[in-house]
């Protein structure tokens, strides 16, 4: 994540941090960003990133990514939020979860309507694009 705090740092974007205090207590937080925001826990992590977001894209992660993508989805799917949801499908990386999504509604756990929330793409600009013309 400090990496692309940087390359939008550098770009002259602005970027706006948001982290739990005990993550500030354990780590050094980035101190170079256009705003810092910090909040008692997780769960406020997520509903503040939520209330502040145009849309929400995922990159190659861990499961700290995927938690936080799911459970996006997740409020998507359930009509607590109407943002778009997108997947930067680097070199592939998220076929595999993509497979699974598809099988998910295939066997009938997923409704097609709401597997279509996710949109994918390779190109950054494209995905970009895509979900600004777009609403669940």
């Amino acid at each position: 994540m400090g990496v692309l705090a940087d390359a939008a740092l550098g770009a002259g974007g602005q970027v706006v941090g948001v982290i739990p205090q005990p993550l500030v207590d354990r780590e050094v937080a980035h101190t170079g960003l256009t705003e810092l925001r910090v909040t008692d826990s997780m769960h406020e992590r997520k509903a503040l990133m939520a209330e502040l977001a145009d849309a929400f894209v995922a990159l190659p992660g861990g499961f700290g990514t995927l938690d936080e993508f799911a459970e996006i989805l997740t409020w998507t799917q359930l009509g607590f939020q109407r943002k778009p949801c997108g997947l930067l499908n680097v070199a592939g990386f998220f076929d595999p979860l993509l497979t699974f999504f598809d099988h998910a509604a295939a066997e009938g756990f997923v409704r097609p309507g709401h597997r279509r929330l996710v949109t994918v793409d390779t190109d950054p600009a494209r995905l970009f694009d895509t979900l600004a013309e777009s609403a669940p």
